[in-house]
């Protein structure tokens, strides 16, 4: 059962990042090497659970399965990096957003407005 929302998003950081490390896998194949892959967080608790290796009270409830994330941040496979709340792209796809929010994510995902195509 899950606690908090650090706790949430501490086992969605690493089910990303066990992503991740698939796709980094797959390009490997091909020949294509990628160095540490960011994981972009705006949880200072989350990132700060990858980074302690110490099993705090709060958190000795989390499934040690969960923990893998912290081997590949100090393996250097991947890294947890803060982003601002409002610059989370992935808004755009989870959240009911204002108009000019809207706008300016899609702006940052590179997405094109069909009415300018015509």
């Amino acid at each position: 059962m899950i606690l908090s929302t650090a706790e949430a998003e501490y086992i969605v950081v690493g089910s990303s990042c066990a992503q991740i490390l698939w796709l980094k896998q797959q390009l490997e194949d091909f020949r294509l090497k990628v160095s540490k892959v960011p994981l972009l967080c705006d949880n200072t608790s989350v990132i700060n659970l990858t980074k302690n290796q110490i099993q705090h009270s709060r958190t000795k409830q989390i499934e040690i399965c969960h923990h893998f994330i912290r081997d590949h941040v100090n393996n250097g496979d991947s890294e947890v990096k803060f982003i601002e709340t409002g610059m989370q792209l992935a808004y755009i796809f989870t959240k009911p957003l204002p108009k000019d929010r809207f706008f300016f994510l899609r702006n940052e995902l590179g997405i094109l407005d069909s009415q300018t195509l015509s």
